[in-house]
This record gives C-alpha cells, sequence and structure tokens, in this order.
C-alpha cells in the first residue's frame, strides 16, 4: 500500500478527525452486544492519544429513515467506548453545525469526542461537499480507519479528503495490506473460497479470481445455482434462474479450477429443526432444499486446501445460522485455523461471523471487517475511499 498514514504524521497538538466503522449491534436497550468492530479500531485511536492528538470520532450506526432517530445515535456507542480506552469520552448530539464546532474547539489532546449518526444528516450519503466542508472544519487531518465503508464515496469517508490531509489509520492499513498482498503477490498455492447465498453478488470477483487462483471452492447457496447449470436437479433448493448462463460461462472459463460441492446436506423445509439428510448431487429430492455442504464435499475441499499457502474467504458454506447447517462452514474454518505457514483470509460479512461464532477468529492470519469493501476490492475495484488518501512520496 503506497498511501500515508497515521505514522505519516506529526500529531502534536493536532485534532484528528477519525472515520470508524462503529455500526454495531445493540440490544432493544441500547446496550452493544458485539463490539467487535469497536475494538479493531482501538490501535489506531490509542495512536493518535498517545502521539498528542485530540481525537474526534464520526460513524454512522443503522439506516435511519430521513432523519434523526434515537434508536440509533451514537451515545450508547460513546458510553461503551469510554469503557475501551483511557482517555475522557465526550458525545456532543451533534454531527456538524454550531454545537459540533464548540464541541471540537473545546477538546484538548488526550481527549476523545464522538459525533452523533453521520446518516442523521441527509447529505451524508449524497457525499455533498457542503456537509464534507463543515467536517472538515472540525479537524486538521482527516483519518480514515473504516474499511468497512471504504466502497461509500459519502461525505463522512471521501468527500472531506478534499478539505484535508487524508491518510490510513491502522485497521485500513492492515486491510489493504493482506487483501492487496493477496491479490497482487500471494503465496502459491492460492486458494479461494466462495460461498453465501447469491452467485449475482460474486460475479465480478469469480472473474478476477480465475485469472489469480490456483482453485476456487464453491458452496453455500451460490453452489446451487453452478450444480444447476451443470445441469443437476436441485429441488426447491435456492437457485438464481437468471444467472444459470452467467455460471454455465464460468465453469467452462474455470474448468479445473472450479470445484463445485460432490454431496450436500438437505432438508425437507428451511427451518433449525427439518428433516436433513446428506445425499448425492445427482439425488436431491425433488421437494427438498440444499442447506449445506455434505461431508465428501468437506473431505474435497480439504485436500483442495492442505497445501496451500494463501486463502481468501468469503462467505459461508451453508445456512450456518441453523447448527444442523453450519457443519461445512465450521468445517472449513477448522481447516482454515489448522493451516500451516498459510496466509488465511476471512472476508467481512457472513463468513467473519461464522468464524467469531466458531471461536476460531484469532487463529485467522486476518478478518476482515468489511463485506462490500472487501468484496469490491476482490473484484479487482478502486475503493473510493482508499483512493483519496495522499500518496507516500515514492
Amino acid at each position: 500500500m503506497n498511501k500515508q498514514t497515521i505514522k505519516d504524521i506529526n500529531w502534536q497538538g493536532k485534532k484528528a478527525l477519525v472515520r470508524v466503522d462503529f455500526n454495531v449491534p445493540q440490544s432493544d436497550d441500547g446496550h452493544i452486544t458485539d463490539d467487535a468492530r469497536m475494538r479493531a479500531a482501538l490501535p489506531t485511536v490509542d495512536y493518535l492519544l498517545n502521539h498528542g492528538a485530540a481525537v474526534i470520532l464520526m460513524s454512522h450506526l443503522g439506516r435511519p429513515k430521513g432523519g434523526p432517530d434515537p434508536k440509533y445515535s451514537m451515545r450508547a456507542v460513546a458510553d461503551h467506548l469510554a469503557a475501551l480506552v483511557d482517555a475522557p469520552v465526550a458525545f456532543v448530539p451533534a454531527t456538524v453545525g454550531a454545537e459540533a464546532e464548540r464541541a471540537a474547539a473545546a477538546l484538548q489532546p488526550g481527549q476523545v469526542l464522538v459525533l452523533e449518526n453521520t446518516r442523521f444528516d441527509p447529505r451524508e450519503e449524497k457525499n455533498d461537499p457542503g456537509m464534507a466542508r463543515e467536517l472538515a472544519a472540525l479537524g486538521d487531518v482527516f483519518v480514515n480507519d473504516a474499511f468497512g465503508s471504504a466502497h461509500r464515496a459519502h461525505a463522512s469517508t471521501a468527500g472531506v479528503a478534499a478539505h484535508l490531509p487524508a491518510v490510513a489509520g491502522f485497521l485500513m492499513e492492515q486491510e489493504l495490506a493482506y487483501l492487496g498482498g493477496a491479490l497482487e503477490q500471494p503465496a502459491s498455492p492460492f486458494v479461494a473460497i466462495l460461498g453465501g447465498a447469491k452467485i449475482s453478488d460474486k460475479i465480478g470477483v469469480i472473474q478476477n479470481l480465475l485469472r489469480k487462483v490456483d482453485a476456487i471452492l464453491i458452496g453455500g447457496g451460490m453452489a446451487n445455482t453452478f450444480l444447476a447449470a451443470a445441469g443437476y436437479r436441485m429441488g426447491k433448493s435456492l437457485v438464481e434462474t437468471d444467472a444459470l448462463a452467467t455460471a454455465a460461462t464460468l465453469l467452462t472459463e474455470g474448468a479445473g479450477v472450479i470445484h463445485l460441492p460432490v454431496d450436500l446436506r438437505v432438508a425437507s423445509a428451511f427451518a433449525a429443526d427439518a428433516e436433513q439428510r446428506v445425499v448425492s448431487i445427482e439425488d436431491v429430492p425433488a421437494d427438498w432444499m440444499a442447506l449445506d455442504i455434505g461431508p465428501a464435499t468437506i473431505a474435497h475441499f480439504s485436500n483442495r486446501l492442505a497445501a496451500a499457502k494463501t486463502v481468501v474467504w468469503n462467505g459461508p458454506m451453508g445456512v450456518f445460522e441453523f447448527p444442523l447447517f453450519a457443519q461445512g462452514t465450521v468445517a472449513i474454518a477448522e481447516m482454515l485455523a489448522g493451516l500451516r505457514g498459510a496466509t488465511t483470509i476471512v472476508g467481512g460479512g457472513d463468513s467473519a461471523a461464522a468464524v467469531r461464532q466458531a471461536g476460531l477468529e484469532m487463529k485467522m492470519s486476518h478478518v476482515s471487517t468489511g463485506g462490500g469493501a472487501s468484496l469490491e476490492f476482490l473484484e479487482g475495484k478502486e475503493l473510493p475511499c482508499v483512493a483519496v488518501l495522499n500518496e507516500r512520496a515514492a
């Protein structure tokens, strides 16, 4: 990565305007139920505080409709953050404007200020230049540490960079180093594992990876569409009929590289307690649906992974929310956790959640915080919020 980071700035006496991804789940009574994204930003926040900066944090939370909604206020996030950092944490119920400006002006080195939800301002998602200028007025240097939002050009993620020096935080740097390294200089054999519900979400990723990998292992709901395109009857399984032609083309282009399931765990209904059994891909019952890969597929995929030196995984192998149909996903996670001398990168979203659910997050080289962003990166797209960061001098 040839972008400047927070290590390239002298922070003494400066105000760091930091875009973080604190879009965290909350209980009905407003308590944070999973603070993984907050903890991921702590190295950046701590570095800034320890190097003389005052830290102003901004993030979106949820999908508020049309304006402020107490359900999505950042106040609870600020309260939770106070228990995670060794510094005073204040909250201001404004994102821009006079109240936010007064709070930012009063902020001293070693202190943290959390702004209100950026999406309470309808201009945020429009990347409005006026809002970007108002945000920039609060700080001296813009730090983007929100990889999970790096594919969205919003006022707080990209627009503000037009008005302030813009550098990457440690989390952003780490994401780009791991994902960029996998695409640009992967150790071989390089294996990609792709799952999730829809092939349409990953067509570009498959097309890009076909030129770089030694094998692509496909599971999850998207495998149904590939199997249907290969001529197998999939019963009531999720199949994207409008993607069948694309799937057939990819199978031709990826002959010898794309590996599909050889057996499936099928169910009588989409339910955690449904009747289930393992069948060959040739024997899916007409009234049943595939909800996980089967043991023979797990063995086949494990054989392909055994010698891998670089692995990128995006998307679960089945409906991992149901324990009966999480077996394929957990088995793949355990296989990756046991690889020696390999770089294992787990894309964000459901695959990251599955790895955490299996208690194996710390045994992966890197678990991404960005589902959509990691997908677009793997697709070979330039992320708009990365493009605006200052280049490091050659």
